[in-house]
């Protein structure tokens, strides 16, 4: 069974950070590139953070670059994402993902997703 279990969501006041954690299990890691995607009711889900199966290759939108940084740990099966200088603008749910880069990018066809975890920043 796959699955993408993200944590280390909360509240945090403005100009704070948080660290959010995604482990997968039930399939091989580095089989796909991951993800991180973000969703505000009523509003067009964002792609936030990309990192390929290597590393080698990262994306960030242009609302997060300087501030979000993100990562993995391949032994471990985990996708970070570091997020500093938080902003009331970041506040939403936060979704991981897995699938192919161009899958990323687009934002469709993408192959696994976890259930999300909230950011909460106030001012």
């Amino acid at each position: 069974q796959v699955q993408l279990v993200e944590s280390g969501g909360g509240s945090v006041q403005a100009g704070g950070s948080l660290r959010l954690s995604c482990t997968a299990s039930g399939y091989t890691y580095s089989s796909f590139s991951m993800g991180w995607f973000r969703q505000v009711p009523g509003k067009e889900r964002e792609g936030v953070a990309f990192i390929s199966p290597d590393g080698d290759s990262t994306y960030y939108a242009d609302s997060v670059k300087g501030r979000f940084t993100i990562s993995q740990d391949n032994a471990k099966s985990t996708v970070y994402l570091q997020m500093n200088s938080l902003q009331r603008d970041d506040t939403a749910m936060y979704y991981c993902a897995a699938g192919p880069w161009v899958a990323l990018i687009a934002g469709i066809d993408l192959i696994y997703w976890g259930q999300g975890t909230q950011v909460t920043v106030s001012s």
